[in-house]
Formats: C-alpha cells, structure tokens, sequence
C-alpha cells in the first residue's frame, strides 16, 4: 500500500507538469482570461488576462492518478464525485464569466441551487451506507450523538466548507497552499488509520503541488472557481468521510476566517451604515492593504495552516 501511496502522489505529480505547460497556451488561445473586480485592490488590476480554470487541470491529474491506483471503491468514488461535481458547478460559473467578459458568473440563486443539489446527492448517499450519526469530541474519547440532525450539518459542513475555499482564492498560490498542507495533514491521518483514503488525500497533494508550480506569484494561471469549489468538495468529503469533522474545521481554520471575515465585514457595514471592520474583506486583501505582499500573506497562512495541522495531531 505504501507503494501505491507514493506512486499515485508521483503520478498526479507528473501529470500536472504535463497538462499545465499544454493547458496554459490552450487557455490563452481560447481567451480564458480572469477578469478582475474593481472593487478589488488596485495592486490585482495588472492580474487581468491570466488564463483562469487551472481547476480543469487539477481534477484531471486528481482523478487520473485515483484510478490509475486501481484502489477505488465506494469512499474513494464518492469524494471524487463530490469534488468534480463542484468543479463542474464552478466551470460554469468561470465560463459565463468568460462569456459575459465580466466577474458575473451563475447568478446567485443557479450557484446556490446547484450546490445544494450536489451536497444534498453526497448526503443522501452517507445516509444510504449506514455512516455514524454521531461526532467525536475534540481531546476526548467521547462522541455526540446527532441522530438525523447528522445529516443535516453534514450539508451545511460541505456548503460552508466550498464557500470557504471559494473566498480563500483571492491572491496567487493561496487556496492551492493552503489545501496542499491541509491535503498533507488528511493523507496522514488516513495513513494512520490503515484507510484508502489516503489515496485521494495524496493525490491531490500531487495535483496541487504540481499546480503550484505554475500559481505562484506571479500566477501564469489562476484555477478560478473550477477549482476552488472542487477543493471545498474534497476537504469536506474528507472531513466527514474519516469522522473528524471537527478537526479539519480546526485544521481548515484558513478557510473559516476568510468566510467568516466577509459575513463579519457586510453585516458591520450594513448595521453602521458604511462602516467597516477589515480594510477590505475577505481577510487576505485586509492584510495585503496593510503593507503585506501577497507572497507574505500566503507564507503567514500557510504556516498557521501547518501549525495547526500539528494541533489536530493531538486533538
């Protein structure tokens, strides 16, 4: 099994060095540009024109190197479905985007009905293998029993979780950092615990390292929400399907504040009439508009990521 580890995680690796140098062209020939928000920071302007849905290459070396571990099975297909059913729902999005020759993708309620329908499958789908409807405690041996009240934070816990990385893709190598570590943290565990799941955790810890390679600032691509809805789909599919829900909250706490910092930011500036509390939301541009570049920012979020990842070893 250790083999086949290594092998899948080189394989998507290897993969990734591949598409990217053919897929990159490709996405500037088709004029597959990142259209920039004004309401961005200015510094983001000159980002305009880079060739976004990296995310098409990261699933492809993703799933390609599941199944060429000849290790799937039912978990194994259902956090590959879950991930390439939210990289399917941000493709559209990054395509009407494209279209429209604007940031305005799905509309709201398309983006929310499509994804609800997506968690809800993966939902029902735990509810049909007999999954534990309870939680495990943090730093205890004890459990919470939630009965069917399981089922329903489950789909709220994917929501909130491809809502989080879609935030989390603001500056270059940011969502694809942070996941690497968080994908690294999932693959030991899995290791740890004799499950098959490592063999997805791995494999992405390929595909996104690979990525890497090409979304470091200066970005030559960005993975646009193709990419950053189907890692949202993986984290939580992992989150649920190795019964630490709660740690890879803690784990994934990047992905929380950056969501939280937004609800936080609108909901100020509505109750005090045009008042904010972050320079700018979500909490990676606050920093970047106090003097950090964006490659300390990704540094920084990294390693609190890494840190706490030692910390959901003891929990």
């Amino acid at each position: 099994m250790e083999t086949t580890v290594v092998l899948t995680f080189l394989i998507a690796f290897a993969l990734q060095m591949v598409l990217c140098p053919i897929g990159i062209p490709l996405l500037h020939k088709l004029k597959f540009g990142q259209y920039i928000r004004k309401e961005g920071p200015e510094s983001h302007q000159k980002k305009a024109g880079t060739p976004t849905m990296g995310g098409i290459m990261i699933l492809l070396a993703f799933a390609t190197a599941i199944l060429l571990s000849f290790k799937i099975d039912a978990r194994l297909t259902a956090v590959l479905l879950l991930s390439f059913g939210f990289g399917i729902i941000g493709l559209l999005d990054d395509l009407l985007k494209v279209l429209k020759k604007n940031n305005d993708g799905l509309k709201a309620w398309q983006k929310w009905s499509l994804q609800c329908i997506a968690a809800g499958l993966f939902v029902w789908w735990l509810s049909t293998i007999g999954v534990k409807t309870s939680i495990p405690l943090l730093f205890t041996h004890h459990r919470l029993e939630l009965g069917f009240g399981y089922y329903i934070l489950a789909f709220i816990y994917i929501l909130g979780f491809v809502n989080a990385t879609n935030f989390t893709d603001g500056l270059d190598g940011l969502a694809s950092g942070v996941t690497v570590v968080v994908a690294a943290f999932l693959a030991f565990m899995a290791f740890k615990a004799g499950d098959p799941l490592q063999i997805a955790a791995v494999a992405m810890m390929g595909a996104l390292l690979g990525f890497l390679v090409f979304n470091v600032n200066p970005a030559k691509v960005f993975m646009g929400d193709t990419g950053s809805l189907a890692l949202g789909g993986f984290v939580s599919a992992m989150g649920l399907l190795l019964d630490m829900p709660l740690v890879v909250l803690i784990v994934g706490f990047i992905y929380v504040a950056e969501v939280a910092s937004v609800m936080l930011q609108v909901a100020y500036f509505k109750l005090t009439h045009g008042k904010r509390i972050f320079r700018m939301a979500p909490i990676h541009h606050h920093f970047e508009l106090g003097g950090w570049k964006e490659t300390k920012v990704v540094a920084i979020f990294m390693i609190v990521t890494a840190v706490l990842c030692m910390i959901g070893l003891i929990m």
